[in-house]
């Protein structure tokens, strides 16, 4: 009998899940509107819907199955507990509220989910560290006991492993990459730190890169014409791509700071490979040839042309669910 994982990827706008076999084969898919429920307030008629639609995709299967596991991720998510933490994007205090309840921003959904399914493994991390099993499980990382994973969309995210296992630490929290701080008192961050990394490398961070360069460098650039609403980075790439300085100043910033960072992430887990993954990811050399010089160049020497620095194998739509369901199957094997 076919064995599949449920993977479960929780975002700010939508909720996406589907049925993945061991190899990253995705036999069904479906996605919910997460900011249906906004504040999640409603948190209750969120899991009710949530599980309701998986219930209903599982029944669409053809064939007979046998369920592994359901695996999620999900943003300020507890792998310990099994509880999404006060997530920012999930959840803000309603305005004028004075005194909230702390406890309203405690999330218990893999209690939640197991009474849906009972008898089946239920595990929980956050996104990032999701996609990094993803690759480890079924991406370029495969074999690999020491790497990093860099996720690169509106944020930065993170994740370690060191001998082969995720690095959590004893909160649940470790890897927290994206809020180390690159400028002193510099941008302020969602985090309510200033100058953090992903305030500078990020899909945000670099069109707010760009918008700076616009107002200090008199080049002409295809980006003038765009109002601030209407940017994206993708549109940062297209730029870069036919020449434009104002876009091939602003990855090379972008690169000098991501690679002068990872330099010193080496010197901690002395990593055999960093993944890049996200949408700025797919910038490709615009973004990767500056990281690896500005790396490179500030390596410590017994360091220095060790690290491969590669692109992620999951980059598709569905390596969210695939970073998910990969939780169940790395409990599997070392279950076994």
């Amino acid at each position: 009998m076919k064995r599949l994982a449920l993977g479960i990827d929780i975002g700010g706008i939508n909720t996406a899940f589907g049925l993945v076999d061991e190899n990253g084969d995705l036999y069904a898919d479906s996605v919910i509107s997460t900011k249906k429920y906004p504040l999640f307030t409603d948190y209750p008629a969120y899991v009710a819907e949530l599980t309701e639609s998986m219930h209903a995709m599982a029944d669409s299967l053809s064939f007979e199955y046998e369920l592994v596991g359901v695996g999620i991720g999900a943003p300020n998510a507890n792998y310990h507990t099994g509880v999404i933490e006060h997530p920012a994007n999930l959840w803000k205090f309603p305005v004028g509220e004075e005194n909230p309840d702390e406890t309203r921003r405690m999330f218990p959904l893999v209690e939640d989910i197991r009474k849906s399914f009972p008898g089946v493994d239920v595990l929980m991390t956050n996104d990032a560290n999701a996609a990094t099993i993803g690759e480890m499980i079924y991406g370029n990382a495969k074999g690999m006991k020491d790497f990093i994973m860099i996720t690169l969309g509106t944020g930065l995210g993170s994740g370690f492993v060191a001998n082969g296992e995720m690095i959590y630490g004893h909160d649940g929290f470790a890897g927290e990459f994206g809020h180390v701080t690159v400028v002193r008192n510099g941008r302020q961050c969602g985090c309510g730190r200033r100058g953090c990394l992903e305030t500078y490398v990020s899909a945000t961070g670099i069109k707010r890169t760009a918008f700076e360069l616009m107002a200090t460098m008199t080049a002409p650039s295809e980006l003038r014409d765009i109002s601030y609403a209407d940017f994206d980075a993708a549109m940062i790439s297209t730029a870069a791509s036919h020449g434009d300085p104002v876009a091939l100043e602003a990855f090379r910033i972008t690169g000098e700071l991501l690679g002068h960072a990872l330099a010193d992430a080496v010197t901690i887990t002395s990593p055999e490979a960093i993944f890049l993954f996200g949408g700025l990811a797919k910038a490709g050399k615009y973004l990767f040839e500056p990281t690896q010089w500005y790396m490179e160049e500030s390596m410590m020497n017994v360091f220095k042309n060790k690290v491969r620095l590669l692109p992620s194998g999951i980059q598709s739509k569905n390596a969210a669910i695939l970073g998910a369901s990969a939780l169940i199957w790395q409990h599997i094997h070392h279950s076994a």
